[in-house]
């Protein structure tokens, strides 16, 4: 049966003008008619003999015409396909159901098949049945086939049921969806973008720590061998990432290396930390140790630069021996397992100290507070800040939320003292009305703008100062006008001991005074066992010259009976976890101060043979509180930095508020399990 063509649109309308302009010539012929018969006979003559060959031309020449239409029509299509199959970009036809209906050459090579009816996401797994292009957009994705880079491209081209469109479910193949595959090869520019990745350079600062304390009890011969000792091994560990290093002083070098040695680093936890903490020259074992500080995705070399001096900062006031990876807002830690050596000088302190006086002097009135739920330390270190702020003749207050047993024996002494103002201490509502830009706001003890007591304070003045002995974090309190965080001293009334001694005007404690700040060293070195140092010993010696009484303090801070079995029953129920972990829960029914509690029952855990830290879990206020303690096998505050938490090597603690306290305390495993096997805990 041959088939018939029938034309259409443009092509039509030009065959057919001919016919069409003679209807036009027998209209005008029969005008002409109307005016004068003898042209219009003539003008008949023509228009029969146009109208013949304009009918012959257009009878005999259509099928020539649409033949030729037909052959072009057909060898434009030829080829179409002919380009669609061999073009250099694998392409294929896929059905609703995911399966390959056709693939182009370079399609089927790609894959190694030669027929359709597979599914695509045997091919390319990474699309799978929420693949799903529609009309407004494609889905694009980014896979590794055959060791190469490809864009993947998914487009719908039809769907006559668009409503019922859901890609790949074998229950809607009947759609008619049909879909197409495009890949592009970025192999080149992945390579490329990784290259120029790989060579962006980073730079670092590299500090050692304790350079005076280290080199100054050694001998002019052994301190310059001990010295080229460690430049040598510096040098040594620069050379293998092929970075730059300049010594800029005698404890400080700036080095550059590129960005594809950072992995490297990064895998073997900055194993320069470990080699430099163990040089050594002869039988004398050093106490050197270094800080690294890298700024990494920086915007231009001195933004880079930027970042690595806060790094270097952080790495600092975390106590040192470790190196910190500053990559914009995000930080990461390495190292950080070695006690940081006490500063033999007191130049710091005295400096800090009169930058105090200063801002206290400049102010109208001084407020001061520390964490939420305080203990004695905290409160112990703000009454000596308020005894300076009362030297000098300011008014001062000190913020008291949550009233705990460890310093309600304190401020019951004090409220019924007489010698003190009836607003010396202030509730959290009561300071939010008296801050302001004329007010500074002291903070100690604490250095986590969530871990303070009341935290809209902070944004309600313009003039904050920090005094803390807890390792820094990441999200330190901002714009402090001074900050002072040793993480080497023992507790926050000690360093504030320190300060006292140079603020001069004939500061004197008095004996209440006196006997919180020592009570506070006491608590926080679990009665000089943990973190003391000749520094501790003599801010002790001072307190206890301005009338600290220990037989006072003592009676002062007696438990109470149930406490006292809380924290029996606590260290009855520990559990051994790994051999060299303890576990237990404080059961806070009835107490008072539960995590009190928690962390005297942690003290008291490391006494068990073979432990290396302990962890004490407890449930206050609708939130899970751990305690963790350790002597000096393991640095705590990495573990509690893992879960959000922080502190010092030997004292650090957490909290949640999104898990009960078995949930709290298997996550804290994992994090213990995950070290072990990254190596971070040698058992």
């Amino acid at each position: 049966m041959k088939r018939q063509v029938r034309l259409k649109g443009t092509l039509r309308l030009y065959l057919t003008w001919p016919v069409i302009l003679t209807l036009l010539l027998v209209i005008m012929n029969l005008s002409i008619l109307s005016v004068n018969k003898k042209a219009a006979g003539i003008m008949a003559i023509f228009v029969v003999i146009y109208a013949a060959i304009a009918f012959v031309l257009y009878a005999f020449q259509k099928p020539t015409v649409v033949k030729e239409v037909v052959a072009f029509a057909e060898s434009y299509n030829q080829v179409q396909r002919r380009l669609l199959k061999e073009l250099a970009i694998p392409y294929a036809i896929l059905d609703s159901d995911g399966n390959v209906l056709w693939g182009n050459n370079e399609f089927l090579d790609l894959f190694e098949f030669e027929k359709g009816n597979q599914k695509i996401r045997e091919l390319i797994p990474e699309i799978t049945a929420d693949t799903k292009p529609t009309a407004e957009s494609d889905v694009t994705l980014h896979v590794e086939l055959k060791e190469k880079n490809f864009e993947v491209s998914l487009r719908l081209v039809k769907s006559p049921e668009f409503d019922q469109d859901v890609l790949w479910q074998e229950e809607n193949a009947e759609t008619g969806v049909l879909y197409a595959l495009y890949l592009y090869d970025e192999t080149e520019n992945v390579v490329l973008k990784k290259e120029n990745e790989d060579q962006k350079l980073i730079t670092g600062l590299l500090y050692i720590d304790n350079y005076e304390e280290s080199f100054e009890n050694i001998d002019e011969v052994r301190r310059s061998l001990l010295t080229a000792l460690v430049d040598r091994k510096i040098n040594k560990f620069m050379v293998s990432i092929d970075a730059i290093i300049k010594k800029l002083e005698k404890d400080k070098y700036i080095f550059v290396f590129q960005h594809k040695y950072l992995e490297q680093l990064q895998a073997n936890k900055f194993s320069l930390l470990e080699e430099v903490r163990g040089s050594s020259i002869g039988n004398d074992s050093s106490l050197v140790t270094i800080s690294m500080g890298l700024g990494v995705n920086a915007d231009s070399y001195l933004s880079g630069y930027e970042l690595a001096r806060s790094a270097i900062d952080l790495a600092l006031g975390r106590g040192g021996d470790q190196a910190v990876v500053k990559d914009g807002n995000k930080i990461s830690y390495y190292g950080g397992t070695s006690v940081q050596v006490e500063k033999t000088t007191r130049v710091k302190a005295r400096v800090k100290a009169h930058a105090l006086k200063e801002f206290v002097e400049g102010k109208d009135k001084v407020v001061i507070m520390g964490h939420a739920i305080g203990d004695i330390d905290c409160l112990g270190a703000a009454i000596g800040v308020y005894r300076i702020a009362k030297t000098l003749n300011k008014k001062a207050h000190i913020v008291i939320g949550e009233v705990t047993s460890s310093i309600r024996p304190v401020l019951e002494k004090f409220r019924e003292s007489g010698d003190y103002e009836e607003d010396m201490f202030l509730g959290k509502s009561k300071a939010a009305e008296i801050v302001d830009n004329n007010t500074l706001l002291v903070v100690v003890d604490v250095n986590r703008p969530n871990y303070t007591e009341c935290e809209e304070l902070l944004s309600q003045t313009r003039t904050i100062v920090i005094l803390d002995h807890h390792r820094q974090t990441g999200d330190a309190i901002p714009n402090a006008v001074l900050s002072y965080i040793e993480p080497y001293a023992s507790s926050a009334c000690e360093m504030v001991a320190e300060i006292l001694q140079y603020i001069g005007n004939g500061l004197k404690l008095k004996a209440l005074e006196a006997d919180a700040m020592y009570a506070g060293i006491m608590v926080d070195t679990n009665n000089f066992l943990t973190k003391t140092g000749v520094r501790t010993f003599e801010a002790a010696a001072y307190i206890r010259r301005n009338g600290a009484d220990i037989t006072r303090i003592r009676k002062m801070f007696r438990t109470a009976l149930p406490e006292y079995n809380a924290k029996a029953k606590t260290i009855a129920a520990a559990e051994i976890f790994e051999e060299r972990f303890v576990f237990s829960v404080t059961e806070s029914n009835g107490l008072d101060s539960p995590t009190v509690v928690a962390a005297q029952a942690a003290n008291e855990l490391l006494d068990i043979d073979n432990i290396m830290a302990s962890f004490v879990f407890t449930e206050s206020g609708g939130k899970i509180y751990i305690s963790a303690r350790s002597i000096d096998e393991l640095n705590v505050q990495v573990v509690m930095e893992k879960i959000g938490g922080g502190g010092h090597m030997s004292v650090a603690g957490a909290q949640f508020d999104d898990c009960d306290v078995l949930t709290a305390v298997e996550r804290v495993k994992d994090v213990l399990r995950q070290m072990i096997a990254e190596g971070e805990i040698k058992l």
